[in-house]
């Protein structure tokens, strides 16, 4: 695959703020996913900054100890436009290591009831040696439209 992104679009019947403050409430972030990789957020406060960590407990059968933790750092945060994190893992010494990939969602109202929501997961800056032993993406092509679904579905929940 000469791409190294992929990206979704999906109109949701919500304000963006109300879609926004889904996006940015780590507890969400398993059901948004629906993948069942994401298990639950280990930090529960709400993403309010750029540079702010929040750690998700993962799960995944191919991952060598099954169940592990991810150390996300926010890097964007443009309420209630923009929200995007790195996603890494913090080693044993304390430091955070990122791999190269992010997410990324973009909020576009069309109207008051109304947002466009682009989903973009990019992996550009993933190493070689990192490629050497991941697949990317590591999901199917439909996960990003089926997340947008869990997220639509999770915003007329409230």
């Amino acid at each position: 695959m000469d791409q190294e992104n992929v990206s979704a679009t999906l109109t949701i019947a919500a304000p963006a703020a109300s879609v926004f403050a889904v996006l940015a409430d780590p507890a969400t972030h398993a059901a948004i996913d629906g993948t069942g990789w994401v298990q639950e957020a280990v930090d529960r406060a709400p993403l309010t900054g750029t540079g702010q960590i929040f750690r998700m407990a993962m799960y995944h059968a191919d991952h060598p100890n099954g169940d592990y933790q991810v150390a996300n750092k926010v890097q964007v945060l443009d309420p209630p436009r923009a929200i995007s994190w790195l996603t890494g893992q913090e080693k044993e010494d304390g430091r955070l290591e990122f791999g190269g990939w992010f997410w990324r969602y973009d909020l576009a109202p069309l109207g008051p009831s109304e947002t466009e929501v682009t989903l973009t997961y990019d992996w550009s800056a993933v190493p070689q040696s990192v490629r050497e032993y991941l697949r990317f993406p590591p999901f199917e092509p439909d996960h990003l439209i089926n997340s947008l679904h869990h997220l639509a579905g999770l915003v007329s929940g409230r």
